[in-house]
């Protein structure tokens, strides 16, 4: 979580971008569009957006997925890369699309009550059953 320069993209390269500044701790979000949208459940961290810069553009996707939100993919190669809430200050980003080592760790879950059956949810850190930013949580 240091002011340093981190990259990444989707799978096939055709989305890549950078942050300059900290990033969130990992948190799992296990609501019914993120488990849609990925299979499992999101793990994402997130950037300020004066922080954050997409670099190539070529295969991004945006998908305005509810009144409060959107999110973003490779149209290319289907990696799912991030979610943007109306009037937010920050991007969150698919903690599996940045490259090279992070550093971050997961800081909890979000969304629990609405997590699939076939799965438990072990450790890392709190378990919210709906939306709750944990007390000294930020964005960055």
């Amino acid at each position: 979580m240091s002011d340093v320069i981190h990259s990444g993209s989707c799978l096939c390269g055709a989305v890549r971008y950078e942050v300059e500044g900290r990033l969130r701790p990992v948190i799992g979000c296990h609501c019914t569009q993120c488990r849609k949208q990925t299979g499992h459940y999101m793990a994402a961290t997130a950037a300020k957006l004066t922080d954050f810069k997409i670099t190539r553009d070529e295969g991004l996707r945006w998908f305005r997925s509810s009144e409060r939100a959107e999110r973003a993919f490779c149209q290319i190669c289907g990696s799912t890369l991030f979610w943007k809430g109306t009037e937010r200050d920050y991007v969150a980003i698919a903690a599996g699309t940045l490259d090279g080592v992070t550093g971050l760790a997961i800081a909890g879950h979000i969304f629990c009550a609405d997590k699939g059956d076939y799965y438990d949810i072990e450790g890392g850190g709190f378990q919210e059953p709906s939306w709750h930013r944990p007390q000294g949580s930020s964005t960055s």
